[in-house]
């Protein structure tokens, strides 16, 4: 019986699609949910009865075994988080170790190859054809034979001036 009515109802809604143009979907479903559930419900209302329950005077009685088990579970988890800090904090450190030794060997690298050019330099400044063409143009030549005075000592050519100077005493 209740699906003939629900087969009328349907045929009437075909019958009247000019008065349902002008409704959305989501109207025209909300309208036949609406349908489908007063008949759902059948000949008798539905009834709702409140019933109010007062806990207010239960107490929960203290389980000596469960708090127990809640301290072990506690101490438990704490020292697993606290080893797998441990290891996380260390795998971070030895992370960033390796970046700061990758640093190191870029800087000793830049560093050598810095190094390597001022040697080039030096070897380039201190060539002696360079330093006698230099000279030349600034008018310089060869020494003569006294000119050149050694620290020492191996011309026998120079004058070595000594001067005596007297020791102070104290008595």
């Amino acid at each position: 019986m209740a699906t003939m009515a629900m087969g009328q109802e349907m045929a009437e809604m075909q019958t009247r699609p000019a008065q349902r143009r002008g409704l959305s979907v989501a109207e025209r479903n909300r309208e036949m949910f609406e349908q489908q559930r007063a008949r759902r419900r059948g000949p008798t209302p539905e009834m709702f009865f409140a019933k109010h329950i007062d806990n207010s005077r239960i107490v929960k009685a203290d389980d000596p075994e469960r708090r127990r088990e809640m301290i072990s579970f506690t101490v438990a988890m704490t020292l697993f988080f606290m080893l797998t800090m441990v290891y996380v904090w260390q795998h971070f450190s030895a992370i960033e170790v390796g970046y700061k030794v990758e640093a190191q060997k870029q800087q000793v690298e830049l560093l050598r190859e810095q190094n390597r050019q001022l040697r080039l330099t030096e070897a380039q400044l201190s060539d002696p054809g360079r330093i006698d063409h230099i000279a030349k143009q600034l008018g310089l030549g060869e020494p003569l034979p006294g000119q050149v005075v050694r620290n020492d000592g191996s011309n026998a050519t120079a004058v070595a001036q000594v001067q005596v100077m007297p020791v102070a005493t104290t008595n």
